[in-house]
C-alpha cells in the first residue's frame, strides 16, 4: 500500500447471496421431495381410500403398510377392486338431511358415513407439510425484505462511491459501523426463515394430535432433518460469502489506511485451522450428512409390509443366492427372523436415492468450488499483498504498508510486519536525518573519496591521496570590527556571511573542509577551473553582502583568496574518543600562505603557476603575473598570479588597461634594471592610484636604487611573517 493502490470499487452484493443461497437450499430439498413423494404415495393412497369409507368397510386392510416394491400390491389392489365393486352393490342410501352425511349400509348392516372431519382433510393448504412451506415460504420473503433494507446503504454508498459522488456522513457512519458485522448479520436475517420454519415444524412433530398416522408423522420427520441440515448449509454460505467480499473487496474502501494497518475486527483472533476445519466441514461433512439420509431414506424395511409369508422368487429377490442369509433372515416357516433390521432397496427407491445422491454430491462441488476458492483467495490474496510490500519494501519504499484483512496468523502476521516497516522507516529516517546532520559537519565527499558508504564505515586512520586544489578565504582585519560588536553579533555575523559563501564553493563543485573562525578552507577536485570560478563568485556575493550590511548599519567587510593545486592526504585523525576528517598537505599549508599575500600585494585573489597551468583554458581569465616568492615554510620559489576578475569594476578596468606596462616593469625589475622599472611602475601608479602591486615595486624599487642591487639578489622575495 504505499502508497495504497485502491482496485476498482466493486458493487455490493447482498440480493444475490441470498437468492443463490436459496436455490441451493431448494436444490438439496428438491430430491428428498420426490423420494418421499414417492416412497410415500402407497400410504397417501390409503389414507384417501380411508376418507371414502374404504377402511370403515375393511377395518383389517388398515394394517398393510403397502410399499413401492409392491411385492403384495398387486393382490391387495385386486382384493380392494374386488371389495369396492361388492360394496357399491350392497349399500343403500338412507333419507337424511341434504346437509348430513350420506349414509350407508352394506350387506353387513354396518352404518357407514361419507363425512370427513376437518382432521382427516389432507389438501395440500391444509396437511402439515403444506403448512410447513407456506410458513417457509412467507418467512424466505420476510428474510428477503430485511436483508434489502439492511443492504440498502451499502449499495447506496459504493454506488456513489464509483460514480464519485459525495457521501452522506450518516450514510458513512452506518457502513463503517456495520461493513464488518454484515455478515453475520445478513446470515442471521437469512436464517431467520428457518429457525421460524423449522421451530413450528419441531412443534408439530412433538404433538401428538397433528398427525393421523404414523406414515405421515415419518415424512414430516424426515423432511424436517433433511431441510435443518439444508437450512445449516444454506446460511453458512451467506456467512462466509459476504465475510469473503468484506474482507477482500470492501474494507479498503470504507477504512482508512491508518485504521488498516492494524487488526480492525473486534472479535477474537482467529486461527487459519479453523477456517480450514470449517470449510472441511461445509464440503465434506455436512454435504454427507444429507447422503447419508438419502442413503436412509432410500431403504424399506419388510416389518412396514405385515407380511408373514414369502415365495421363493420373493426371497431370491430380497435375499439373493446366500444360503447364510436365508438362515439368519428367514424363518423355518418362510417367516422373518429379524424382522426390524430387515430390509430391500427397490428399483424405484435406487433411482432416486441415486438422484439425491448426485444432486448432493453437484451441491457439494457447488461448495467446494466457491469455498476453496473464498479460503484460498483469503489466504492468498493477503500473502501476496504482504509479498509485495516486503518487495516494495525491500526497494526501499519505505511508506508502503500491507491491509490487514483478516483476524488469523495471516492478519497477525501483516499486522506485525506493518509495525516492523514502521519501525524500519523511522528508523532509517533518522539514520538519514543524522546523516544528513553529519554531513554538514563533515561533507559527503569526504566519504566518497575514503570509498564509505557511510560514517559508520569510517574508522581512525582510513586515508587517501588525491590531486585537488585548496581554495583559503579569509576576511580582512575581522578582529578589529568584532571589537566593535557584542560576542552574540559576531556570531550572527560570521553565520550571515558564510551563508552567502557555503552555497558558491558547493554550486562549484567544491566542499568546504572546515571554517576556522572567520576563515574557509574548502576543496576542488574537478579542476581549477572550479576553484577560480567560486573564488570570483565570492567576491560578487561580498559585494552583495555589504550593500545588505550597510543598510542595516553594519561595518563592510573585505576578504582575500588564496588558491593552490597539488597533492595532498586526505583522512582521518584523533584518538578513540575524538576524530576528524581533515586534510594533511604542503598544498594547504601553500594555499593558506598565498591568502596572506592578498593583503601584501593588495590582491582579491591569488593563485599560483601550479593552479594556473591546469587550466584548461587560462585566456577564459584576466589575469597578470604578480612575483616569485618565498614564503614561510617553502624552500622553493612560487610564482605567483593575480586574477583580476575578482576586483571591482573600476579597478579592473584600470588594471587592464595598465596590464603590459605592469608587466614589462616586471620583467625590467627582475633583469635588474631597476632604474627603467621604476620608470614603468611609476607610470602605472599614476594612471591606476589603487594598484597596490604597483606602489610595492616603486618602494622596492627605490630601496635598490637607495642601497644598490646586492651581488647575489636573484628577483625572488622572501616573506616573512607571524
Amino acid at each position: 500500500m504505499g502508497t495504497k493502490s485502491f482496485k476498482r470499487i466493486p458493487r455490493f452484493h447482498g440480493f444475490r447471496i441470498y437468492a443463490f443461497s436459496t436455490i441451493l437450499y431448494g436444490c438439496l430439498l428438491l430430491p428428498f421431495l420426490l423420494i418421499l413423494t414417492i416412497k410415500y404415495a402407497p400410504v397417501l393412497r390409503e389414507r384417501a381410500q380411508s376418507e371414502t369409507g374404504f377402511e370403515r368397510l375393511y377395518p383389517d386392510s388398515s394394517t398393510h403398510s403397502i410399499d413401492s416394491l409392491n411385492i403384495i400390491m398387486d393382490s391387495l389392489i385386486k382384493k380392494r377392486e374386488s371389495d369396492f365393486e361388492l360394496a357399491q352393490d350392497s349399500l343403500i342410501e338412507l333419507p337424511d338431511s341434504s346437509r348430513g352425511p350420506a349414509i350407508y349400509i352394506n350387506n353387513t348392516g354396518v352404518q357407514v358415513s361419507n363425512q370427513r372431519g376437518e382432521d382427516d382433510d389432507f389438501s395440500d393448504d391444509s396437511s402439515q407439510i403444506g403448512k410447513a412451506f407456506n410458513l417457509m415460504l412467507n418467512m424466505f420473503l420476510i428474510s428477503f425484505f430485511l436483508g434489502f433494507l439492511f443492504n440498502l446503504p451499502f449499495k447506496r454508498y459504493y454506488s456513489k462511491k464509483r460514480k464519485g459522488k459525495p457521501i452522506p456522513t450518516r450514510l458513512f457512519k452506518f457502513c463503517k459501523r456495520f461493513l464488518l458485522k454484515s455478515p453475520i448479520i445478513n446470515a442471521s436475517i437469512f436464517s431467520m426463515s428457518f429457525i421460524i420454519a423449522h421451530s413450528a415444524m419441531l412443534f408439530t412433530l412433538l404433538s401428538d394430535t397433528a398427525f393421523t398416522n404414523e406414515g405421515e408423522r415419518s415424512l414430516f420427520s424426515n423432511l424436517f432433518y433433511i431441510s435443518l441440515t439444508a437450512s445449516v448449509l444454506s446460511s453458512m454460505f451467506v456467512y462466509l460469502w459476504e465475510k469473503h467480499r468484506v474482507h477482500i473487496r470492501y474494507i479498503e474502501h470504507v477504512y482508512t489506511r491508518e485504521e488498516l494497518l492494524k487488526r480492525i475486527f473486534k472479535i477474537k483472533v482467529g486461527r487459519i485451522r479453523n477456517r480450514m476445519f470449517l470449510s472441511s466441514a461445509m464440503t465434506t461433512l455436512l454435504p454427507l450428512t444429507i447422503v447419508m439420509l438419502y442413503l436412509f431414506l432410500s431403504v424399506t424395511y419388510l416389518i412396514d409390509l405385515d407380511y408373514k409369508e414369502f415365495t421363493e422368487e420373493q426371497k431370491t429377490i430380497i435375499y439373493g443366492d446366500s444360503t447364510m442369509l436365508r438362515e439368519i433372515f428367514i424363518g423355518e416357516e418362510g417367516g422373518l427372523n429379524m424382522p426390524s433390521v430387515t430390509f430391500y432397496i427397490n428399483a424405484i427407491n435406487s433411482f432416486f436415492m441415486f438422484i439425491g445422491i448426485y444432486s448432493s454430491i453437484f451441491i457439494a462441488f457447488i461448495y467446494i468450488l466457491f469455498l476453496v476458492k473464498w479460503t484460498t483467495q483469503d489466504i492468498v490474496h493477503p500473502v501476496k499483498e504482504l509479498l509485495d510490500s516486503m518487495r516494495k519494501t525491500g526497494q526501499g519504499e519505505l511508506d508502503h504498508f500491507s491491509i490487514v484483512r483478516t483476524n488469523d496468523e495471516i492478519g497477525e502476521l501483516t499486522e506485525g510486519y506493518n509495525e516492523m516497516t514502521k519501525r524500519i522507516g523511522n528508523y532509517i529516517t533518522n539514520i538519514s536525518e543524522m546523516n544528513e546532520a553529519y554531513s554538514h559537519f563533515v561533507p559527503r565527499q569526504f566519504l566518497d573519496y575514503l570509498g564509505k558508504e557511510s560514517f559508520v564505515d569510517i574508522k581512525l586512520g582510513d586515508q587517501v591521496e588525491k590531486e585537488m586544489t585548496v581554495l583559503f578565504s579569509d576576511i580582512r582585519s575581522f578582529t578589529e570590527i568584532s571589537e566593535t560588536m557584542t560576542p552574540k553579533e559576531n556570531f550572527d555575523y560570521i553565520n550571515y556571511y558564510l551563508g552567502y559563501m557555503e552555497p558558491v564553493i558547493r554550486h562549484n563543485n567544491g566542499f568546504i573542509d572546515k571554517y576556522i573562525g572567520d576563515s574557509i578552507m574548502a576543496l576542488f577536485s574537478e579542476g581549477g577551473e572550479d576553484s577560480i570560478n567560486a573564488a570570483i563568485e565570492m567576491r560578487i556575493k561580498l559585494s552583495q553582502f555589504n550593500q545588505v550590511m550597510d543598510q542595516f548599519g553594519k561595518p563592510t567587510i573585505n576578504s582575500g583568496i588564496g588558491i593552490h593545486s597539488g597533492k595532498l592526504m586526505l583522512g582521518v585523525v584523533g584518538g578513540e574518543g575524538r576524530m576528524d576528517g581533515t586534510v594533511i598537505s604542503d598544498a594547504v599549508n601553500t594555499a593558506s600562505r598565498l591568502e596572506g599575500l592578498t593583503k601584501l600585494y593588495g590582491s582579491s585573489i591569488i593563485i599560483s603557476q601550479d593552479t594556473l597551468i591546469k587550466l584548461n583554458n587560462p585566456s577564459q581569465y584576466n589575469y597578470r603575473f604578480l612575483d616569485i616568492v618565498k614564503v614561510k615554510g617553502k624552500k622553493e620559489a612560487i610564482y605567483i598570479f593575480e586574477i583580476i576578475d575578482g576586483d571591482s569594476e573600476d579597478v579592473r578596468q584600470l588594471k587592464l588597461k595598465t596590464k603590459n606596462r605592469f608587466a614589462e616593469g616586471i620583467n625590467l625589475y627582475k633583469s635588474k634594471k631597476i632604474k627603467e622599472a621604476l620608470d614603468v611602475f611609476t607610470e602605472v601608479t599614476s594612471l591606476n592610484q589603487h594598484d597596490t602591486t604597483a606602489v610595492l615595486y616603486v618602494s622596492r624599487c627605490n630601496k635598490l636604487l637607495d642601497h644598490g642591487v646586492p651581488d647575489d639578489w636573484d628577483g625572488i622575495e622572501t616573506i616573512e611573517w607571524d
